[in-house]
């Protein structure tokens, strides 16, 4: 009866108090945060209304077919004018709305729209007048948000099982350097196994540094980048530069799946991609059934939230962690192999261009979850994609801005989603077994 009563007892007031004042202070955060958020998205309304819409006549034309497409879609035309101030109109509303009243748990889904919406005024401003190929650039978007979704499920494998991996920069490089040099002398799927291998390697050293001896994991993944950048930078000047057949590596062509290939839009944006695009079709949707489907991602999940409680049912923490870290570093070996053996055939250096950090980004947007991370990758696959083609057309932007398009892209949706998503409770936590 003691026992129960003291079990029942309530708690102190401090803690009432205490319980009280972080509360009043996450609102007010989420108070600021929504009224800051509401200010970016009146200030783009702003830009649309001010900036875009003086700027154009007549229609802007948008190409929904290639020549190859079996069905052949007409170009749509829309008013310039009249589709811009729609679109300032309903970022002003999002931005108002956010701004007065929020709207609580779907802001993320609320900024993903209101991305979506300024990209659609981005490209009816720019193609007033002229055609603009929409088809294109989505097949493009696809093709390029491959690396970055690869990153962010290499992260997620690790971060998962609490192990924070920085250094997926370093395994794309890796990945992407072995890759062109074995694909150049025994093909290209020796290339792609051999970009995986190195992943694999590198995320061993990540494992064995931060599970066996309990290093600082923020500081494992910047040695590995800096490690695997200064260590291609020299191959490629002492080996490549001095033997160019090295680095002539066969690309994968893409491969068009019957029937599916010809529906219009979307069979070009799919199911007409290189191995290395459907690769990562199939590792977005392997990954979660295994994260969230089998005995073996329940124990991930359990080490990344929380180690002492899974090892004292007889989970070992070492063992699920080595595996996971592995196992995401192959994927990211992969991811880097689209660079060369997936575009463009050869090895430049540092070529992979920070899509690993980018790739961390979309983890983040995507809540650690590979669907939403594969969602949150197409948005800074289609801000590549936009800034290519917004290089070939004439629009009066300077191309070092343009160039800055995908960071900036990545720093808005950081910022915007810090503070709503809650990674795994253990992640980047050393676990020593008592």
């Amino acid at each position: 009866m003691g026992i129960m009563n003291q079990a029942s007892a309530p708690a102190p007031r401090e803690s009432y108090e205490l319980t009280g004042k972080r509360t009043k202070e996450l609102t007010k955060r989420q108070i600021r945060k929504a009224r800051i958020s509401g200010i970016v998205l009146l200030l783009l309304s702003g830009l649309v209304m001010l900036v875009f819409v003086p700027a154009v006549s007549g229609v802007s034309t948008f190409g929904l077919s290639t020549p190859d497409d079996a069905i052949q879609l007409d170009s749509l035309a829309v008013p310039s004018a009249g589709s811009l101030w729609v679109l300032s109109a309903v970022l002003a509303f999002l931005g108002a709305t956010q701004f007065f009243r929020g709207f609580q748990g779907k802001t993320t889904i609320i900024l993903g729209i209101s991305f979506g919406v300024f990209a659609i005024a981005l490209m009816v401003w720019a193609a007033s007048g002229q055609e603009f190929s929409l088809i294109s650039m989505l097949v493009a978007t696809v093709s390029r948000s491959t690396p970055i979704a690869l990153g962010a499920l290499s992260g997620i494998l690790c971060e998962r099982s609490g192990v924070v991996n920085i250094g997926i920069e370093g395994m794309l490089l890796g990945g992407a350097f072995t890759g062109v040099v074995m694909g150049s002398l025994l093909g290209g799927w020796v290339g792609l196994l051999a970009a995986t291998l190195t992943g694999g390697v590198l995320a061993l050293l990540l494992a064995v540094l931060a599970v066996k001896f309990r290093v600082d994991q923020i500081i494992i993944g910047v040695v590995i980048n800096i490690l695997v950048l200064g260590l291609t930078s020299f191959l490629t000047a002492q080996v490549l530069v001095k033997k160019p057949e090295l680095n002539d590596a066969p690309i994968f062509a893409a491969v068009k799946i019957p029937i599916l290939g010809d529906i219009p839009i979307i069979g070009p944006m799919f199911f007409d991609q290189t191995i290395i695009v459907y690769g990562m079709f199939f590792l977005i949707g392997s990954v979660t059934y295994l994260l969230f489907r089998t005995r073996w991602g329940l124990r991930t999940r359990a080490v990344g939230e929380n180690p002492k409680a899974a090892d004292s049912l007889g989970v070992s923490v070492a063992k699920v962690r080595y595996l996971a870290v592995i196992y995401g570093g192959m994927v990211g070996g992969f991811a880097g192999a689209w660079f060369t053996l997936g575009s463009v055939g050869r090895f430049d250096e540092n070529m992979t261009g920070g899509r690993g950090f980018i790739g961390l980004a979309a983890m983040i947007f995507g809540a650690w979850n590979p669907i939403g991370a594969f969602l949150a990758a197409l948005i800074f696959g289609f801000s590549e994609s936009l800034q290519q083609k917004f290089a070939l057309l004439d629009i009066p932007i300077p191309s070092e801005f343009l160039a800055m398009a995908p960071y900036l892209v990545t720093i808005v949706v950081v910022a915007g989603v810090v503070g709503r998503v809650r990674p795994p409770a253990a992640d980047g936590q050393p676990y020593e077994k008592q």
